[in-house]
């Protein structure tokens, strides 16, 4: 088990990763987005307690036909997408990851201050750096295991690919209780509240290939919005 903090400034978070999630092309948000995320950012450091950790479990076993995967006798029924993505997978990593509750708390602040549209880019900016942070993550993690010759697959979470959100309950179930400073409420909504969690497979057989978007049918997801809308333009 690992825990790692980590440094705002570290993560390389641009005005354009924030752009982007958004919905404007890179330096393209109309006026006066781009002050306003510049301010952001320059909040953001001393707003944000960005921690992630991870434990990994051995001897998991995956079966495609019940679209499930048990850890540590915690049987999870996470889908056709991610059963199949971990079918090779010989050991998995439970992780966590957080942005801490600062960059959340001063966003609803403004936004009782009737400042709606800082409030939204520091919610925007709050999403980025726990995404970023948890990529960070999977770095660390790929590094322990190549050592010995393994490799891993994305890392997917409760409530995508079709994998019931309740089932974040199964997996804090499996980590130690305040991991990363993160807890679960009874309805499995994290507090704080830029978090996220999920499970990574482990295995020789195991690789990044990179999300698709066909892996999921949530036709509101941002980030599928964002593939989508880059694809759209490489085809221009």
């Amino acid at each position: 088990m690992m825990t790692e903090y980590f440094s705002f400034s570290n993560l390389n978070i641009s005005p354009e990763d924030i752009e982007e999630l958004m919905g404007f092309e890179p330096d393209e948000s109309p006026v006066p987005f781009p002050e306003l995320i510049q301010t952001g950012l320059h909040l953001a450091p001393g707003l944000c307690h960005i921690i992630g950790g991870y434990k990994i479990f051995s001897n998991i076993k995956t079966d495609i036909r019940s679209e499930t995967i048990e850890i540590e006798n915690q049987l999870f029924s996470v889908g056709k997408t991610v059963a199949s993505r971990l079918k090779n997978a010989t050991q998995a990593a439970l992780f966590l990851c957080t942005a801490g509750s600062g960059i959340s708390e001063y966003a609803k602040k403004k936004s009782a201050e009737g400042d709606e549209l800082m409030a939204y880019i520091l919610d925007i900016i709050g999403s980025v750096t726990v995404d970023k942070a948890a990529g960070c993550l999977q770095e660390i993690l790929l590094k322990e295991v190549s050592g010995w010759g393994f490799g891993i697959t994305e890392s997917f979470s409760p409530g995508y690919c079709n994998w019931d959100v309740a089932e974040q309950q199964k997996l804090f179930s499996l980590l130690p209780p305040g991991f990363c400073t993160v807890s679960l409420s009874a309805t499995s909504l994290m507090h704080p509240v830029k978090s996220v969690s999920g499970v990574t497979g482990i295995g020789e057989g195991c690789e990044q290939t990179g999300y698709q978007c066909k892996w999921c049918n949530d036709s509101n997801c941002i980030y599928g919005k964002i593939r989508r809308r880059k694809k759209v333009k490489k085809n221009l």
